[in-house]
């Protein structure tokens, strides 16, 4: 996937659930993985031609896994100008020493959104960009159906009133193959995760049953979404189709 094709879908999300307004000031949140270096090339490149004006910055929470380097991903925002802030915390050594926990993702999750949150307030920003894309949103509805029996999904737009923060997705029509690609062309210095449950959990088996169904069944994965969109799921803001 080339730059220009990433833009126009990020623009599409952006126009229609009108994540982005006139003097916004959006934190990227930065895993160090393909996906959310992909999400700070797409807001990077918008920010030069979008009409509605806005600041960008990254951040990233470092768990404190030893050996995880960070400078490849400070030395991308230094030449893309975006300011970038890193922020310790001992969440590992919490998950896996003190509390010894067997399932760690959902607290994981919980802790590390509170450390990203709390950063994105300190640096003044108004909204944060999460690296959600296309393949994240159907896989998270079909965990959704299977344990929880409830049809739902990640919303592309969220505001959190405790913390008068707002959440977008701009990735939300981007595939993970055209992620995959954008990084092997664009050659992004992604940080591999050294999270020890990393490919072992829910999300991992949503994502090889999402595989099979479309395998067996062309076309699935699309219709999923499809019926997402569609689907006037509680939470998700009135989508503004665009006319072409």
């Amino acid at each position: 996937m080339k730059l220009q094709q990433l833009l126009s879908y990020t623009r599409k999300a952006v126009d229609e659930y009108q994540m982005i307004e006139e003097g916004d000031h959006i934190a990227v949140g930065i895993s160090g993985g393909k996906d959310s270096l992909t999400l700070l090339y797409a807001l990077h490149g918008l920010k030069r031609f979008y009409p509605k004006k806005f600041e960008l910055s990254a951040i990233t929470v470092d768990l404190g896994y030893e050996e995880f380097h960070l400078e490849p991903i400070e030395k991308l925002c230094a030449q893309l100008e975006v300011p970038y802030k890193i922020v310790r915390t001992d969440i590992a050594h919490i998950l896996f020493e003190e509390r010894k926990e067997s399932n760690p993702c959902s607290l994981c999750a919980k802790m590390r959104k509170g450390a990203l949150n709390d950063a994105v307030k300190d640096m003044g920003c108004n909204k944060v960009a999460y690296a959600h894309h296309k393949d994240d949103i159907i896989e998270t509805m079909l965990l959704s159906l299977i344990f929880e029996g409830r049809f739902h999904s990640f919303s592309p737009k969220t505001y959190l009133d405790r913390m008068d923060l707002t959440v977008i997705r701009p990735m939300m029509f981007v595939d993970e193959m055209d992620v995959i690609g954008f990084k092997n062309k664009y050659d992004l210095p992604v940080v591999k995760s050294k999270c020890p449950v990393d490919g072992h959990t829910k999300r991992q088996y949503a994502k090889e049953l999402v595989r099979q169904l479309n395998q067996e069944h062309p076309g699935a994965k699309e219709r999923m979404f499809t019926a997402i969109l569609n689907g006037k799921i509680n939470g998700w803001p009135e989508r503004t189709l665009q006319k072409r």
